[in-house]
């Protein structure tokens, strides 16, 4: 029997939560609001369509606690109750399309990425005549040359921005959400905290691994204060410089989050500098995943390049992770999930009206489906 397409259960204050299978939807940014971080028909489309591709847990992109916190100015958020409403009735309405399948929001905060272009735009920071803003820090570094560097945080902002974390995790736990992913990787606001390349502060918070963990565990245990369901984080395991984060460190990191009631850790890397030198190749991070989860026996997501059903039978079955993350490769194959059920022999759960498409190759993945004809 495939691996892959066995159940998982997750842990939390509320109680236990079983995925179908091992298939993660990656969060993946969208770009998509109309500058009021509100989500809208795109987002219900998108949705529905992830919902219905055979994955076990669906993760929705990076969701900003504040209107700063976001990357674009078109990026998804969750800071008042107008985000609040539009996310919640547009997830629904998704949801009420597709079968039961459980959702996970990334919370995130962009740092000194933010106030950026859309990818298609180029990316690059903009000014405020362009509908920018000014960027917030551990330390007033840019990003690249020639940038406006980000204001360096004071006391009274670490502390609206971890309440901000906060609200927003209220805000999930009002809506019914089965999990939150605490953002810290790929170069955004935490992961400026953990790595010595962004955060070169003399106070608590910067120095040794000690201060420059404090931030983002004070803000993980002020989430778990108020949110009661699954409760993770994804965290780069390397920035792929020297003097850079390691994965020692973010091993270290995922044992204190394990101490802090986290219920699972998503491993990821890079993101804080261009200087990064990644070898990049088919489930390049996944030895990376294998580490965190040997050293911590933390639910573990492993993810980065896994394309192929078998890529990703193999990683389970390796013992290299709980569960296998897949981004790009659901926007390409929405229906990912489905093709590997028939490559794998599992099976899949799907709305009736997908029911009668399956072709000769892929019968029986929606298990024992009855379909009348007239």
């Amino acid at each position: 029997m495939s691996l892959l397409f066995t159940p998982f259960t997750f842990q939390s204050p509320r109680g236990p939560l079983t995925i179908p299978n091992r298939i993660v939807v990656a969060p993946m940014c969208q770009y998509a609001c109309h500058e009021d971080g509100r989500a809208n028909d795109w987002h219900l489309m998108h949705w529905a369509n992830l919902l219905n591709g055979g994955a076990g847990l669906l993760m929705i992109e990076a969701t900003a606690v504040t209107p700063q916190g976001r990357i674009t100015p078109n990026c998804l958020g969750l800071w008042d109750d107008q985000t609040a409403e539009a996310l919640s009735d547009t997830l629904g309405r998704a949801r009420k399309l597709a079968p039961p399948v459980p959702v996970c929001m990334q919370i995130a905060h962009s740092g000194r990425k933010g106030s950026s272009a859309q990818p298609w735009h180029g990316g690059m920071m903009i000014d405020k005549a362009h509908g920018g803003w000014d960027t917030a820090a551990p330390s007033p570094l840019a990003l690249l040359p020639g940038e406006a560097p980000p204001h360096e945080i004071d006391a009274a902002g670490l502390q609206a921005i971890q309440q901000a974390f906060v609200e927003t995790a209220k805000r999930a736990q009002h809506m019914g959400l089965e999990m939150i992913e605490l953002h810290g990787a790929h170069g955004y606001l935490l992961h400026e905290f953990l790595s010595p390349i962004a955060n070169q502060r003399s106070d608590n918070f910067g120095g040794s691994f000690e201060n420059r963990v404090r931030y983002p565990l004070q803000i993980f245990k002020a989430m778990r204060e108020v949110f009661d369901g699954s409760l993770g984080m994804r965290l780069s395991a390397t920035d792929w410089i020297e003097g850079g984060w390691t994965l020692e460190e973010t091993t270290a990191l995922s044992l204190l989050l394990k101490e802090a009631g986290a219920n699972f850790i998503h491993i990821s890397s890079a993101g804080i500098a261009p200087q990064q030198q990644i070898k990049i190749g088919p489930g390049y991070q996944v030895p990376f995943a294998k580490h965190v989860k040997e050293k911590t026996g933390m639910p573990t997501i492993a993810v980065g390049l896994i394309t192929d059903p078998h890529q990703a039978e193999a990683v389970l079955t390796e013992g290299s992770a709980d569960m296998v993350a897949i981004g790009r490769g659901f926007l390409y194959k929405p229906r990912w999930g489905w093709e590997a059920a028939a490559a794998l022999g599992g099976t899949v759960q799907a709305t009736s009206q997908y029911w009668r498409s399956l072709p000769k190759e892929a019968n029986g993945i929606f298990g024992d489906t009855k379909i009348g004809m007239r």
